[in-house]
């Protein structure tokens, strides 16, 4: 399974990546966050499961067996361009500013704007097509909703 989501992954334009690709790139995005400052808490695992069964509808099992996959993918990627380009390629721009509330909420789970996640996300917002604005307007909106 890993080494044919790779494959899939770094393959021409004639290899596309699919939806199953682009949900476990989005919980190795979030797994990748979610390890920036070296603290890989329960609670951002169990965030982790939270906004992915939320976004695709899973079961707590199937969110937690999808977050597990993901955690072996993410410590295997050379770079968080191939997570990015899967969900560039299976998410639509009008969505993307979803997948960075999703990636804000796990950030501000804690209650702590830690700096070294949010410089992951300064990272990952422009490589899924989203500037620095809607991206901080993506964070405000997490935030009013969790206040």
């Amino acid at each position: 399974m890993i080494g044919d989501f790779f494959k899939r992954l770094s393959g021409g334009p004639e290899v596309a990546a699919t939806d199953d690709d682009a949900r476990l790139a989005l919980a190795a995005l979030l797994v990748r966050v979610a390890h920036a400052n070296w603290d890989y808490a329960q609670a951002e695992v169990e965030r982790i499961d939270l906004i992915l069964g939320r976004r695709y509808g899973l079961s707590p099992e199937d969110a937690a067996d999808l977050r597990t996959d993901a955690e072996t993918i993410e410590a295997q990627a050379n770079d968080t361009v191939q997570f990015t380009r899967a969900i560039k390629d299976a998410v639509p721009f009008e969505e993307r500013d979803g997948v960075m509330e999703n990636l804000w909420e796990l950030v501000l789970a804690d209650g702590v704007r830690d700096a070294e996640e949010e410089g992951v996300l300064r990272l990952i917002a422009p490589l899924l097509g989203v500037n620095d604005r809607d991206s901080a307007l993506a964070r405000q909106r997490v935030q009013a909703r969790m206040a």
